[in-house]
């Protein structure tokens, strides 16, 4: 399963209501076969602009981060139920960055930087490409003359 995260701007209100919100946000993500990984609140905070949802105005939100991994066919379902929820103002869903498991040993780490794998690669990188410094105009353009004054 791909691993999203969902952010959630969720209308001021009571830590109870709250409560009751994020059980509802997240038992649409179980039931629909998902796994939360982590939840992550970021307060009560104003918006940079007032936003109209579902008929009314709001110039403070609760953000929360919710990291979780569902199926690809559920986030259509998911999006939709969230859209009609009357206490999220807004929701996104992004798609997050794999896990890169790349091993380094401390005998890599303790080399100087030239002789390091990647550094190298840079290096070879750098020998193809045209420097804009060293690089000259040439003024051989076909034209018998120059058109512009020198």
């Amino acid at each position: 399963m791909p691993s999203y995260e969902l952010a959630l701007m969720l209308r001021a209100m009571p830590k109870a209501e709250l409560k009751t919100t994020l059980k509802r946000v997240a038992n649409a993500i179980f039931d629909r076969g998902g796994l939360i990984r982590n939840i992550e609140n970021l307060g009560m905070r104003s918006m940079p602009y007032k936003t109209s949802s579902h008929g009314l105005v709001h110039r403070e939100a609760n953000y929360f981060i919710f990291k979780i991994s569902t199926p690809t066919q559920s986030m259509a379902d998911l999006r939709e139920e969230y859209s009609r929820d009357v206490d999220i103002i807004r929701q996104r869903v992004f798609k997050a960055a794999e896990n890169n498991n790349s091993t380094c040993t401390l005998e890599e780490e303790l080399l100087p930087p030239a002789y390091r794998e990647e550094v190298q690669k840079m290096i070879e990188i750098g020998k193809t490409q045209v420097n804009p410094f060293t690089y000259k105009f040439k003024y051989n353009s076909g034209l018998d003359y120059y058109p512009f004054q020198k």
